[in-house]
């Protein structure tokens, strides 16, 4: 007998709306012609129980961003702080600073773009300008941006070549007043720190209607790297820290974004409170927390999916109630334990799990640096700095040293291994090497041979 028309025109379940929606391919979802309508209709749940799944994953990866958020938890004694220094400064009318610090991930940038549209009445008519120095060709490009903001464009033309003094002049000519908020602070640091000092200098002026706010990774950034604003008390910034995020802090971040996610939580609590306590050890960082469940989110979608797309359509026909098939896979603790090995995993053995295969280079590289956050207390130090101190490890060890230029390669390989991360700039020597990792974990790793053990013992040379 000929077919049906109802069983030779295409089915509904197969059309091209819900193949993009589920992302299967077509040959995964064709019924075969000669199926019989009733259970074509039944195929129609499976098919909207993996939409529903697949939307629950890709609604969790969305809430899990690491953008600016809608609201920031844990930092209201910052921004209480915040507020009342804007409060007393930019809506007084009074010039002065504040030198926020802290490490990456802590909220900083975060709180002050949210912070500043919500006191965007509160300051009246002040004029704010926000830079970020990392998208800044040198130190000295900051005077230029300052001053495409305060001149016309036919004012710039007469400026000359001394902007910094012009600049000075107009902010302490009448007007309103202004707020600069200057972020990655520490890109401004140049061999005499001429522009760091200038910047910090501007709000005390003579009739200054600066207010500045600075903002950078270093606690001690003001005392290490200007010395010479200990000699005028009056131009020192206010300093408030931002402390790393604690682990029960974390859980509640990760937790008010998966609030945000209808239904049935793909993240299981015991692999939140794992994620947060492991971070928190270790930078306190709640982007990067944010990143590992996200991660670990897309790893499950991923075998999800590979399941269903693979699993023979008689038994994707009609789950039953309660089956693995209809319940929704969660990313549990084993899921954050891979993405964690992964992201903190010991950088110091290759992904061969060798040891000789990290260079000895390499090594007293890791070693010298270590050295230098150990006695100066911070994690970033300068290549020339880095460099000096690694040349005099390998003469005390009589080893041959590389050169300078060698020595930013050495560096680019130790960031390709995820130890450190080089912030670079027109000079190599000026370069900021960033240690990534815990340093007890470096010592650990670097302890593991007597050598590298004996030189940490030493000390400095």
């Amino acid at each position: 007998s000929s077919p049906s028309p109802a069983a030779s025109s295409p089915p509904p379940a197969a059309s091209s709306p819900p193949e993009r929606e589920t992302g299967l391919p077509s040959w995964g979802q064709e019924t075969p012609r000669t199926t019989p309508l009733h259970k074509r209709e039944r195929a129609a749940p499976v098919i909207q129980l993996f939409k529903q799944r697949g939307t629950s994953y890709q609604q969790t990866k969305q809430v899990l961003h690491t953008a600016l958020p809608d609201r920031l938890l844990a930092r209201e004694v910052e921004r209480r702080a915040i507020k009342t220094f804007l409060r007393q400064h930019v809506c007084a009318r009074r010039p002065g600073s504040l030198y926020v610090s802290g490490a990456p991930g802590t909220g900083k940038t975060a709180l002050l773009n949210r912070l500043l549209p919500d006191m965007q009445e509160e300051l009246g008519g002040a004029q704010t300008i926000i830079i970020n120095c990392m998208s800044l060709r040198s130190s000295q490009s900051i005077f230029q941006v300052v001053a495409n903001k305060l001149f016309r464009r036919e004012q710039l033309r007469c400026l000359g070549n001394n902007i910094p003094r012009q600049l000075a002049r107009q902010l302490c000519s009448a007007g309103p007043m202004v707020l600069l908020v200057v972020d990655e602070m520490d890109q401004l640091d140049s061999q005499a720190q001429d522009v760091l000092y200038t910047v910090f200098e501007w709000p005390w002026l003579l009739n200054s209607r600066l207010v500045l706010i600075g903002i950078a990774n270093a606690l001690d950034l003001t005392d290490r790297i200007l010395p010479r604003l200990q000699a005028h008390p009056r131009c020192k910034p206010q300093l408030l820290n931002f402390p790393p995020y604690t682990k029960e802090q974390i859980v509640a971040i990760v937790q008010d974004r998966l609030s945000q996610v209808p239904g049935e939580k793909v993240l299981d609590n015991s692999a939140v409170q794992f994620c947060a306590g492991k971070v928190s050890s270790l930078s306190g960082d709640a982007r990067k927390a944010l990143d590992v469940c996200r991660r670990a989110v897309e790893m499950v979608e991923m075998d999800v999916r590979c399941q269903t797309v693979l699993k023979p359509v008689a038994e994707c026909s009609a789950p039953e109630k309660g089956s693995p098939t209809s319940r929704l896979v969660k990313v549990s603790l084993p899921h954050i334990s891979r993405v964690m090995s992964e992201v903190y995993g010991d950088r110091m053995k290759s992904s061969s799990g060798a040891e000789h295969a990290f260079p000895l280079q390499q090594k007293f590289l890791a070693c010298s640096l270590l050295l230098l956050t150990r006695d100066s207390q911070v994690k970033e130090v300068t290549l020339g700095k880095l460099h000096e101190v690694y040349r005099k490890v390998c003469r005390k060890q009589q080893m041959c040293g590389v050169d300078q230029s060698e020595c930013l390669s050495l560096c680019s390989l130790l960031e390709a291994r995820g130890i450190v991360s080089i912030k670079r700039t027109r000079e190599a020597r000026l370069a900021k090497v960033v240690l990534k990792i815990e340093e007890k974990d470096l010592e650990h790793a670097l302890q593991d041979k007597v050598l590298m053990g004996s030189i940490l013992r030493e000390g400095l040379p």
